[in-house]
Order: structure tokens, then sequence, then C-alpha cells
């Protein structure tokens, strides 16, 4: 069993930066795939970035790429999202996700075992 808990949302200008970070209890926590999700009202949650478990690979959706850093600390039980060059469109609700199976990256909300509760983003322009 995984608890996720999500920080570092809140309010930023569009071109600014955020860090969110995600603590995870557990002992068990450095061998999932850890991954970012965001959601706005109305949409379905959307694939942001993941990291396999030793943390040597990463994947993202493309509207991130060069923008978005996800990065893990395996002794901390963290994973982090550093967000810069922020834009509107990125406001959403982010949550972190973990997954059990031996394959990282997946983009599909249904394949995540644990969810954290979520954290607010919100990108004025």
């Amino acid at each position: 069993q995984v608890q996720l808990v999500e920080s570092g949302g809140g309010l930023v200008q569009a071109g600014g930066s955020l860090r969110l970070s995600c603590a995870a209890s557990g002992r068990t926590f450095s061998s999932y795939c850890m991954a970012w999700f965001r959601q706005t009202p109305g949409k379905e949650r959307e694939f942001v970035a993941a990291i396999t478990w030793t943390g040597s690979t990463t994947y993202s959706t493309d509207s991130v790429k060069g923008r978005f850093t996800i990065s893990r600390d395996n002794a901390k039980n963290t994973v982090s999202l550093e967000m810069n060059s922020l834009k509107p469109e990125d406001m959403a609700v982010y949550y972190c996700a973990a997954d059990r199976s031996i394959v990282c990256g997946r983009a599909t909300p249904t394949a995540y075992d644990y969810w954290g509760q979520g954290t607010q983003v919100t990108v004025s322009s």
C-alpha cells in the first residue's frame, strides 16, 4: 500500500515557475513507476510525465517537453515536477500517481494503482 500526498501548487503568472512535490509512504516506493497527471473541469485526466523506479528514464507529453522536469529521490520517498515557462493552458489540478507494473510511462490513468488527492495549479495570463 502506498499513500501519496502532493504539495507545491499555487497561483503563478504566465512564464513563471512552480515545483510540485509528492511525498509517498510505504517501503516499496522505490520499486514503483511514478507519474504526474493533470485534470481540468469537464476533461479527462491527462498524462504529464513519468519516471522509472531508478530515475534513469523519464517520459513526458509533448506539450510540456522542454518546460517540465520530473525527478525522484528514493531515499526521501519523493517525486517532484519542476514546471517552468508556465502557460495558462497548464492550469489544472495536478495528481501524483504510482504504477506497480514493470512498464513505465503509460498514459492511461487506469494503469496506475495509487493516487494522491491533487494540488491546484493556477496560471494567470
